[in-house]
């Protein structure tokens, strides 16, 4: 089979990709965002750490991070660590005239990432999602049935809605209009609650969300429709060219209403590149869309090539249950989807779920007000409550779940279950500034006797799906005790041996995990030579013996029997599956992936991935999942040698010799190939090498991309692959 390379944008951003012989990642929902201390264009032997900033090269961008060499850790006097200098190194008076100032959106061009959080992919991309975000807090509020999105060819982006329209008389406060308000003053906005907002329920909080956008904006442009007026305004870098200007709508338009954001981001700001990537932002626009049930978001990107010009529509009128069909469309589900919503207290709680035969693992979605909440809250916390409370009742009254000792734990009657619950309450209490979890301890108890009351009813009147919900809940008990059991064994065998670590794991003599770093290599051939090429100080290496357990199609019992599933869990000190994780458990902070070139080594890393997000998704979200990318191809020139990542690179290099030049190309397939000190050189050494850390971005995009590529059904797959082949330029295909 073909396998497609990823195209050179892709090295900072979400993954659209699907296969690649270099780059094999299930990245759909992924993060990926290069790691190296230096360039990783073409380099000559050796090269020097450059500090920490960004770089833009050509082919790639390089994001160059703060993590240190382990060895430099050391501190080479331990006192000089604490030592607290008084010298002169700033100005000699510091007065009341030192302190600064700033005025209007000053601040948020001074700090950008405390306002959309980076200068980079996501910090750019995180522009529109603000400018969505508002016009879906209108159709929220029942005013807006439409949201356009067009991604312009000279890097521009146009929202419009078609809602109220933002206000265009004088403000009382500002003396300026509604529409220059919120536009150029922070925390300027009618989402705060209380009787004079504009908003009973709305995601903007802080009213910042727009001034944000066009502070960071080269240019930006507003027109709104309201009053039977259509008004218009522009700005450079955060400040108006003019008042805003207003002229009355012909007659057959004076009931039209919205608002239109055009804008261009600054380079000034986004130095790391400004190119938006319409997959991305389908992603976000899909997800919002099935939050507002009814309402049409479509999005278009422009281009100068008809070819590559994309459109889409969005718009689900069954809501979440069509989330959750979407989610499960390549799985096996055990029951039609169940939906319930309720209201109380003047929040309103929405959830469907289902379960499904041959998925092994829980997929929980939280929204408050249509904002994901990652790390959950007390809705999620109510979810998992009464679903494992209302399971033990009705299996025991029901004489399914005989024996009284046994409690079908939270984990055992998730498995399989797909889950999203969205809740609307017009005062959230998030807890941190990136509201990533909701704290509001009412919705918990909302939510909890809700679903209780509905479930109850619902498997009482169908006990059909009670026998098949308790039937897989009770099949996962069993494979989590055969589990245990086999790990029982395995601890036993190994108390008459010196150490319960695999025996091909080549250690490092650091124990302080942070400093630490262990590469899973394919392979005794390449292990060979990472194990004499490492710095045994701080790196270790375990070798890997074919292909691991695809672990999406087995349950737990087969995960734990397979020898090289345990080799990876007790090397790396991964704990059991389930339970609360502890960065402070693991032996290794870094784990690197580093496999071949070539078909198999694309499909290992993508097993060992599969393994890392259903066993422990924490390891993404805690950073300590690498994947390592050694160089293609050694260039020899004389005494000088040059390496190489990809294609691109390799025709640079040689177009940068003179015609007539003598030089030897080496095309690396494995890492056996390489020597351990071109190893070391090109994909070990902290100071050289390039590394790609991964995180998780979007759990639902994720979850599909694993459970579609890594399931059971293939025609699911061969779709996948097909959609994603026509995105890909030919030139990328290894054949």
């Amino acid at each position: 089979m073909a396998l497609l390379k990823p195209h050179h944008s892709t090295y900072y951003h979400s993954l659209r990709l699907i296969m690649s012989s270099r780059f094999f990642l299930p990245t759909h929902g992924l993060f990926i965002s290069s790691v190296s201390p230096s360039p990783p264009s073409v380099f000559l032997k050796s090269r020097s750490n450059l500090g920490v900033r960004t770089l833009l090269t050509k082919n790639r961008v390089t994001v160059l991070s703060a993590l240190v060499p382990p060895r430099s850790f050391m501190s080479s006097s331990s006192s000089s660590v604490a030592e607290v200098r008084k010298g002169k190194e700033g100005p000699e008076h510091y007065g009341s005239e030192n302190i600064q100032i700033l005025e209007g959106l000053e601040a948020v061009r001074k700090r950008p990432g405390m306002y959309i959080g980076s200068t980079g992919f996501r910090g750019l991309h995180h522009l529109v999602y603000e400018i969505l975000d508002n016009c879906v807090d209108e159709a929220q509020a029942g005013f807006a049935s439409k949201v356009d999105i067009v991604l312009h060819a000279d890097g521009s982006v146009c929202i419009t809605d078609n809602g109220r329209g933002i206000p265009i008389d004088l403000h009382p406060g500002s003396k300026k209009s509604g529409v220059e308000t919120v536009l150029t003053v922070l925390h300027a906005g009618g989402k705060f609650g209380g009787a004079s907002s504009g908003y009973k329920v709305s995601g903007g909080l802080h009213g910042v969300g727009l001034s944000v956008v066009n502070a960071l904006s080269e240019t930006l442009e507003v027109t709104v429709w309201r009053d039977c007026k259509e008004c218009h305004q522009s700005y450079t870098r955060g400040k108006p060219h003019k008042p805003l200007a207003c002229k009355d709508l012909p007659h057959v338009l004076r009931n039209h209403t919205g608002t239109s954001i055009k804008f261009w981001p600054d380079s000034q700001i986004f130095t790391s590149g400004m190119e938006f990537d319409y997959d991305t932002i389908a992603a976000r626009v899909r997800e919002r869309a099935f939050l507002v049930p009814g309402l049409t978001i479509t999005l278009k990107k422009e281009d100068k090539d008809p070819e590559k010009i994309r459109y889409d529509e969005y718009c689900f009128a069954g809501g979440l249950v069509e989330y959750v069909k979407w989610l499960n469309a390549d799985k096996q589900p055990l029951h039609d989807i169940l939906s319930f919503r309720k209201e109380a207290d003047g929040i309103t709680i929405d959830v469907a779920f289902q379960w499904c035969s041959d998925a092994y693992s829980d997929t929980m979605l939280g929204y408050a007000n249509s904002i994901r909440t990652v790390d959950g809250g007390t809705h999620i916390d109510g979810i998992k409550a009464s679903l494992t409370r209302t399971i033990n009742n009705l299996g025991k009254k029901s004489k399914l779940i005989k024996e009284k000792d046994i409690s079908l734990s939270g984990e055992h009657v998730r498995e399989g279950l797909t889950c999203v619950i969205s809740v609307k309450l017009p005062n959230p209490e998030f807890e941190g500034q990136t509201k990533t979890r909701l704290g509001n301890p009412e919705v918990r108890r909302i939510v909890d006797h809700s679903l209780q009351e509905f479930l109850s009813e619902y498997l009482e009147l169908n006990p059909d799906v009670l026998d098949l919900i308790l039937s897989k809940s009770l099949n996962a008990l069993k494979a989590a005790l055969a589990a245990k059991r086999a790990r029982e064994l395995e601890r036993q065998k190994s108390v008459l041996k010196v150490s319960s670590l695999p025996g091909k794991l080549a250690d490092c003599s650091a124990t302080d995990p942070e400093k630490a770093e262990i590469f899973i290599v394919e392979g005794d051939s390449a292990g060979g030579s990472a194990k004499q090429g490492r710095d045994k100080n701080f790196q270790a290496i375990l070798p890997l013996k074919g292909k691991i357990l695809n672990v999406e199609r087995k349950d737990e019992a087969a995960m734990y029997k397979n020898e090289e599933i345990q080799s990876l869990i007790r090397a790396l000190g991964l704990g059991v599956k389930g339970e609360d994780f502890k960065k402070d458990g693991l032996r290794y902070h870094k784990i690197i992936i580093l496999t071949d070139a070539d078909v198999d080594g694309a499909h290992i890393r993508t097993l060992l991935l599969t393994f890392f997000y259903r066993y422990q998704r924490a390891l993404f979200d805690e950073g300590c999942i690498y994947v390592g990318v050694p160089p293609l191809y050694k260039v020899e020139r004389g005494k000088q040698a040059f390496y190489c990542y990809d294609d691109s690179e390799l025709k640079k290099l040689q177009s940068s010799f003179p015609s007539n030049a003598a030089y030897n190309i080496q095309r690396f397939k494995g890492l056996g190939e390489m020597m351990p000190a071109q190893l070391w050189e090109t994909t070990l050494d902290p100071k050289t090498r390039l590394l790609k850390k991964l995180v998780v971005e979007d759990v639902a995009e994720a979850n599909v991309t694993f459970s579609s590529l890594m399931g059971a059904k293939v025609d699911v797959r061969k779709e996948m692959i097909q959609k994603t082949a026509k995105k890909i330029d030919l030139k990328h295909l290894d054949i």
